[in-house]
């Protein structure tokens, strides 16, 4: 992408009134204002609020607020010329229940209050391969932590990846810990019980990587010994 698309998008994001866009400083010092507020002052209702960490185009984010409108959904990732897509979509189609924040994910403890969130989606995270970047996968120990502060008791957390070693990672460390493994295969796409939202959403990136044969695997879990 151009250097001009992005400063374009960039700007449009801004008056984007699905976007929410907070300095680091104010999430830091515990003084962004939606905190604890996210349903009465953003959303303006009591629904479950759903987060998808790392929505890249918000394929996933906006496809989930078409089926489940009783819901709110927020898209959270960095780089707003990548979301852009999805919060123009959002407000194209009316759809008023899907938003999205730009920010690092791992501020996530700071930006939601204790038990804020009802569902967590992971969809198609960099499974930092290497040993120096383990503090980097979205599903290591401390970032788990983190989940379960801003996670309801019961809150679901949903990891859908390509990357088969993310998927046995994960898995390892939910057993490690003892928490509970709803519902886990290494290749949804030939397992018809896997559940219809997962396979019935698509990223633009989990369609190529289906024309290229990869298999998808799909994880839910509860951080909940």
């Amino acid at each position: 992408m151009g250097s001009k698309n992005k400063l374009k998008r960039f700007k449009e994001n801004e008056d984007f009134p699905n976007v929410v866009q907070p300095e680091r400083a104010e999430i830091v010092d515990d003084t962004f204002k939606y905190k604890n507020r996210w349903k009465q002052d953003f959303f303006k209702n009591e629904k479950p609020l759903i987060l998808e960490l790392g929505c890249g185009k918000g394929e996933y984010t906006v496809g989930l607020a078409k089926r489940y409108p009783d819901s709110n959904f927020l898209g959270i990732d960095i780089k707003g010329a990548r979301f852009w897509r999805g919060a123009k979509t959002a407000l194209e189609e009316n759809i008023t229940n899907a938003a999205f924040l730009r920010t690092q994910i791992e501020l996530v403890d700071q930006i939601f209050g204790e038990g804020e969130v009802d569902e967590i989606w992971i969809t198609f995270p960099d499974p930092q391969i290497k040993w120096k970047r383990t503090k980097h996968r979205m599903t290591n120990p401390e970032f788990l932590k983190k989940y379960k502060q801003v996670l309801k008791p019961d809150g679901l957390i949903h990891l859908k990846t390509d990357s088969e070693f993310m998927h046995g990672y994960t898995l390892g460390i939910l057993e490690g810990l003892g928490y509970e493994i709803i519902y886990a295969h290494h290749d949804i796409y030939v397992n018809h019980q896997a559940p219809e939202v997962v396979v019935n959403i698509q990223t633009f990136y989990e369609s190529q990587y289906l024309k290229e044969g990869k298999s998808i695997t799909y994880t839910k879990f509860r951080l909940k010994i």
